[in-house]
């Protein structure tokens, strides 16, 4: 990959891109890990190397893959409050750093996800989980009326793999680590590089609030606390940017989710985009609702973006792990994001739009899967799969990754709700036709649903 000039560092030259030393990087993870802010101009590549050391350290195996409730997501988070503290971020929560929440789930609860599954956790044993959110600000938290804006993640993930988890063994009893560099290491590697480079060169006059949410991945339960029980007012809170799943990113492809949640949105997303060293192949979708920490804050009237690379294989599986991430793709992301966070910046207003949501009640119920994984980034028509799972509907009947879906039964497949419409009329056991293009060339199936 050639790797491109930086937005952010091109703009800032004249005064020299200031950002963590290798001193600092190697306390990431070692004793020093209190030490102050350290910071020298080491050039471009100090981002991508700052970034790796942020997610080798999260998927490090003491953190235990950081499932909400365990030892390890709050050892992780202890990490994280350090990392902010280093980097000048004051302490923004209810306790320091941290904002506590419990929750009581009531069995059955939906799987949290983006893939193609049906799995609940059926009926689990009801307890209540203690997680807690990591907060800084770049200013101290006042009671006033001064402006915000909310750079976000989540740091945890599936510990020993819970009942999100799509490893195929776990559903046999057994159990693995599982990292999460991806979901969700990389977001907080990249909200951690924007805090470090807003520490030596301000991206806004008005402060930002750097917000690493617990819970996540059990069904969004620290933004919606945070959003909730607010350590500033909501009314206070101009947008909220959230990374989740950005580690991945494949070319140019980088898909861009809430761009109705604004009408400030679309304009900025292309002159940013325009900068140099940007030049995505955008892939937007308008709804402020989808499976991550945004939607907590977009049910609460806060515009949102939401930056994601692609699902892919791994996904909640043992084999998120850090080397596969693509870091100079990271920069990439961050270059492009603080220009919107300083154009934002630049506005005396963001106005909130109320968006057609594309989940919950205007998606088709379905009751039976192919067991495929989508391609969330494919723009085309019909329905591209990336990942096929074994002894699962598509594959017995013969799918490979890249066939696009464009018909099933009757129905015609024009994008994922065509695709969900069509899953919606099947039930478990029948069979019927199902058109796919395999190199432009049409297919047709015999699937058989389970």
């Amino acid at each position: 990959m050639i790797y491109r000039t930086s937005i952010f560092s091109s703009t800032l030259s004249s005064a020299g891109l200031l950002v963590l030393t290798a001193c600092m990087l190697a306390a990431c993870g070692g004793a020093n890990e209190d030490q102050g802010l350290a910071i020298s101009d080491m050039g471009l590549q100090a981002s991508a190397e700052a970034m790796r050391a942020d997610v080798e350290v999260l998927t490090a195996d003491r953190f235990e893959g950081r499932e909400t409730g365990k030892p390890g997501a709050y050892a992780a988070g202890e990490w994280l409050a350090r990392r902010m503290k280093s980097l000048g971020l004051q302490a923004a929560g209810d306790s320091g750093y941290f904002q506590t929440f419990r929750y009581k789930p009531h069995p059955p609860m939906q799987v949290h996800g983006h893939g193609d599954t049906s799995l609940t956790m059926g009926m689990a044993m009801v307890r209540e989980i203690v997680g807690k959110n990591v907060i800084g600000a770049t200013a101290p938290v006042v009671d006033t009326n001064q402006r915000w804006g909310v750079i976000g993640c989540h740091h945890d993930h599936l510990g020993w793999g819970d009942e999100n988890s799509l490893w195929r063994a776990e559903a046999e009893g057994d159990s693995a680590l599982h990292p999460g560099a991806d979901d969700n290491a990389s977001g907080v590697a990249l909200l951690l590089e924007l805090a470090s480079r807003h520490a030596v060169a301000p991206m806004v006059d008005h402060p930002l609030m750097m917000a690493s949410f617990s819970g996540e991945e059990k069904g969004l339960w620290g933004s919606n606390h945070f959003t909730d029980e607010p350590t500033v007012g909501m009314e206070h809170i101009d947008w909220m940017i959230n990374f989740d799943m950005v580690g991945r990113l494949k070319g140019d492809t980088l898909a861009v989710y809430g761009n109705g949640t604004s009408p400030v949105w679309n304009d900025i997303l292309e002159e940013c985009n325009a900068e140099e060293g940007a030049g995505f192949e955008l892939v937007l979708s308008e709804s402020g609702v989808g499976p991550s920490d945004h939607t907590s804050f977009y049910l609460a009237d806060v515009p949102v973006l939401h930056f994601f690379t692609g699902q892919h294989e791994d996904y909640h599986k043992p084999t998120d792990t850090a080397d596969k991430l693509n870091y100079e793709g990271m920069v990439r992301i961050a270059d492009y994001s603080a220009c919107i966070v300083q154009k934002l910046g630049a506005l005396d207003s963001i106005p909130f739009t109320k968006t057609k949501d594309s989940t919950n009640d205007d998606a088709p119920r379905f009751k039976v899967t192919l067991g495929v994984v989508p391609d969330y980034l494919y723009s085309g028509t019909g329905m591209r799969i990336d990942g096929v799972s074994d002894d699962r509907p598509a594959a017995i009947a013969g799918m490979k990754k890249g066939d696009v879906v464009v018909r099933i039964g009757e129905i015609e497949v024009l994008d994922m709700m065509g695709y969900m419409e069509g899953l919606s009329k099947f039930e478990e056991g029948q069979t019927t036709e199902v058109e796919i293009l395999r190199g432009g060339a049409s297919v047709v199936m015999e699937v058989t649903w389970d």
